[in-house]
């Protein structure tokens, strides 16, 4: 499939499948069961991807969900292409700061595999959603979210190279580049959501969320306006690593579940300003053209709260591991 990103050009590769194309030109995320036929990924390695680095139960979760990927059928990858190229006939995503592009490429490594496909297919993917579906703010944080670490511990840059990655950068794109790997860890350790939602009452109260920044540990404070910019950033990311199809026989997987919380946070809060269509499931039911392992269909069978914990476990060891400080307050008036 040829590649039509703005950030080809400029020496970033990136190939935007049929389900990417589907969000970006829809406006959110979407269950293809029934467009698709999901089957098992052949010479699938996890140690490639993000990944790679997980251990136990979590390791072996997030391999069957990895280990897949859709077959389209024919009429529906016409209709998902037809309507990508009139989305972005009427409106392309901007090019790309050719600046970013080049320290990306000569001082970052972005050699490993994402979800689906390669960490920069991601990354462009993020920036592009984000021009057309929250305009009011700029794309850069999108594609630059993870590159101060992901949730796993692998590392895009090394920190001594912040300060030059901040000179290309507005303080409002630096300021939420820095945040973004915090706030992620900080939605699976709870407490965090916690707080704003049995806080939804005095919202007008809230001045100040202080965290630490994961790569190194620095402290970080970021205001309550720009915290609500940033859920908005992190609502878009969740689209990007749900499942093709057949969103309710996974309802326990952790990425659905933060993915929810959050956008109920939002629309609660009334906060909600990015564009992200979603129908989450409310039933399990059984999947439509998907192979499914054993391991998987047990899992399946796992009380969401359990997988949960589970996710929130693989947090803190990677935290402790980076000798991050997961602990966080929240100033209100």
């Amino acid at each position: 499939m040829a590649s039509d990103t703005t950030a080809e050009a400029s020496g970033l590769k990136a190939n935007l499948n049929l389900q990417r194309r589907a969000a970006i030109a829809r406006g959110g995320a979407f269950d293809h069961a029934g467009d698709v036929r999901v089957e098992r990924m052949i010479g699938f390695d996890m140690k490639r991807t993000i990944f790679g680095a997980l251990r136990g139960v979590p390791k072996m979760f997030m391999e069957d969900k990895l280990a897949k990927e859709p077959v389209w059928d024919d009429d529906a990858a016409a209709r998902v292409d037809a309507a990508y190229a009139e989305a972005q006939a009427a409106d392309p995503a901007p090019v790309i700061d050719q600046r970013l592009i080049d320290f990306m490429v000569t001082e970052c490594d972005f050699s490993m595999e994402h979800a689906d496909g390669t960490f920069l297919e991601h990354l462009v993917f993020c920036h592009d959603y984000a021009a057309r579906h929250y305009p009011a703010h700029s794309p850069n944080v999108a594609l630059l979210h993870s590159i101060l670490g992901t949730a796993t511990n692998t590392w895009a840059m090394d920190a001594a190279k912040i300060p030059k990655l901040q000179e290309l950068l507005t303080d409002f794109e630096a300021l939420h580049v820095e945040v973004f790997p915090s706030t992620l860890r900080l939605f699976y350790n709870g407490e965090f959501l916690d707080e704003l939602e049995a806080n939804l009452h005095r919202l007008d109260d809230l001045r100040a969320l202080h965290l630490r920044r994961v790569i190194d540990n620095e402290p970080l404070v970021i205001d309550a306006e720009n915290l609500w910019i940033n859920l908005n950033f992190h609502l878009m990311h969740f689209v990007d690593f749900m499942p093709p199809a057949n969103w309710g026989t996974h309802r326990a997987d952790p990425l659905l579940q933060m993915f929810e919380r959050v956008s109920t946070l939002l629309d609660r809060a009334g906060k909600r300003e990015a564009v992200v269509e979603v129908d989450f499931p409310t039933a399990s039911v059984s999947p439509v053209r998907e192979e499914r392992t054993l391991f998987g269909r047990v899992t399946g069978l796992l009380p969401a709260s359990v997988t949960l914990k589970l996710a929130k476990k693989s947090i803190q060891d990677y935290s402790a591991a980076a000798g991050h400080d997961l602990s966080y307050r929240i100033d209100w008036a």
